[in-house]
């Protein structure tokens, strides 16, 4: 089970982040760019294909490019150096980049009695989601203090045959018993590609979470592909 860490973002990017809007593939703060997108890695070369298209290219192989890992999420702060010409004329970009942040980035797991005690059932404040085309993005709050916490977008286990009902999802988050000193903020991205149903283009799906003070979350929407 992948782990999300206590403290995501913090300092200047966290007061970045503030001032965009999620929702868009990338904005703009003075002479940068902010994007979440994903790792491409081999044993030649990395580059980050943006969710809004673009191919960034960095123009320094440092220290930072050896722990990346082949298709790991990430938001990035970067600046354009220049074009890089393609035959295709793609939107590819040499840049450098400013900093970087790793997004927990993970699939759906089938909810059963072996491992709910684990996936837990704590309250948490979603204060964004939006769906970029097969990732599931939710931005959170909520209140920790030394210990590490799990979060986890769960359905009962079955295959779906059905794209008339909404799927029903449920986001989890396990404090595993942590106290409650800290805000913490986070983000995390789900795959939806274990939701494809043969034959047909979309799924409808409906996420659930238990929220703070009764006010829970609720959020429908679809995953077209």
């Amino acid at each position: 089970m992948k782990r999300i860490s206590l403290i995501l973002f913090t300092g200047i990017f966290l007061g970045l982040l503030s001032s965009c809007n999620m929702h868009n593939d990338s904005c703009y703060d003075n002479d940068a760019w902010i994007g979440f997108g994903l790792v491409q890695k081999d044993a030649e070369s990395v580059i980050i294909k943006m969710d809004d298209g673009e191919v960034l290219y960095p123009a320094s192989n440092s220290g930072i490019w050896q722990s990346l890992k082949n298709n790991e999420r990430v938001l990035t702060n970067f600046t354009i150096l220049g074009n890089r010409k393609n035959p295709e004329h793609n939107e590819e970009y040499y840049v450098t980049i400013n900093s970087l942040r790793r997004i927990l980035f993970k699939g759906i797991l089938d909810l059963t009695p072996a491992n709910e005690d684990s996936i837990g059932n704590d309250p948490i404040l979603v204060t964004d989601r939006w769906t970029k085309k097969n990732m599931l993005n939710f931005e959170l709050k909520y209140r920790g203090g030394s210990k590490i916490h799990f979060i986890n977008l769960v359905k009962t286990p079955g295959t779906i045959v059905s794209a008339d009902e909404p799927v029903i999802l449920e986001l989890r988050h396990n404090t595993n018993g942590d106290t409650e000193k800290l805000p913490l903020s986070a983000m995390v991205t789900f795959d939806l590609s274990s939701l494809k149903i043969e034959g047909k283009n979309k799924t409808k799906f409906k996420v659930i979470a238990k929220g703070f003070d009764d006010k829970n979350f609720e959020y429908t929407s679809e995953y077209s592909y």
